[in-house]
């Protein structure tokens, strides 16, 4: 399976304008690729200061991220994961759309172990994990925080996937993330596509350092900052 990830920070306050920015870099990642991993809220930033700010920016499943990165994947016949603020009646999730080689959407995951920041605005989410099989092999998506849950890599381990796909805001606490990152997906056989974003917001800094990782080695590796698209090839 061919991958990658797209490291990516935003415009704060202008959702519309990274989308565009975010369907340039799609483009030159789906480019000879069969799953293209994007961050979490990759278009809105991480931190928001009230459930309304982020109600100014949320969408529902089809909408304004679906309507600029589904033509991507339709063109270039790829896998595209994307998080995105998800409103859903009245209730909004963290979460990240599977868009499929097609440019439809497969699959909606919602962020299961919120974070700090998440928990005055986001619900736990509902969705469960799904195992997404593809000519080239076979996909999971969790968020960020989900990585450090036991159900999660639990659940990583039995469904036996080739990769895992991570949109993340990982927050940089001065440790190395890699070794964590392998650590946490020691029994599962398949590779770890991490893309995260970099820079800092509100108070908070981020690592940077988007990844493949697999089989115990970084198999490519970002910096800690500057936009980035690292690429890999995974043998099932």
């Amino acid at each position: 399976m061919r991958v990658a990830a797209v490291q990516y920070r935003s415009i704060k306050g202008q959702r519309d304008a990274s989308l565009r920015q975010l369907r340039e870099l799609a483009d030159e990642a789906a480019t000879g690729s069969d799953l293209v991993v994007m961050p979490e809220l990759a278009a809105t930033g991480y931190v928001f200061s009230s459930r309304e700010e982020v109600l100014a920016v949320a969408e529902t499943a089809g909408g304004a991220t679906l309507d600029a990165l589904g033509p991507v994947a339709a063109e270039h016949g790829c896998w595209l994961v994307v998080g995105f603020p998800e409103l859903d009646g009245d209730r909004l999730f963290n979460s990240a759309l599977v868009i499929a080689p097609d440019g439809s959407l497969r699959f909606t995951y919602r962020k299961t172990l919120l974070f700090d920041a998440d928990v005055h605005w986001a619900s736990p989410g509902d969705s469960g994990y799904a195992k997404i099989d593809t000519d080239s092999g076979s996909f999971g998506v969790g968020i960020c925080m989900d990585l450090n849950d036991d159900r999660f890599t639990s659940w990583c381990a039995r469904a036996a996937l080739d990769v895992v796909a991570l949109p993340t805001c990982w927050v940089d606490e001065n440790d190395a993330v890699w070794p964590y990152w392998l650590a946490r997906l020691a029994r599962v056989p398949g590779a770890l596509v991490a893309a995260d974003i970099w820079g800092s917001d509100g108070r908070f800094k981020f690592a940077g350092q988007s990844a493949v990782l697999h089989r115990g080695r970084v198999l490519v590796g970002a910096g800690p900052t500057g936009n980035a698209i690292v690429r890999a090839v995974i043998t099932p």
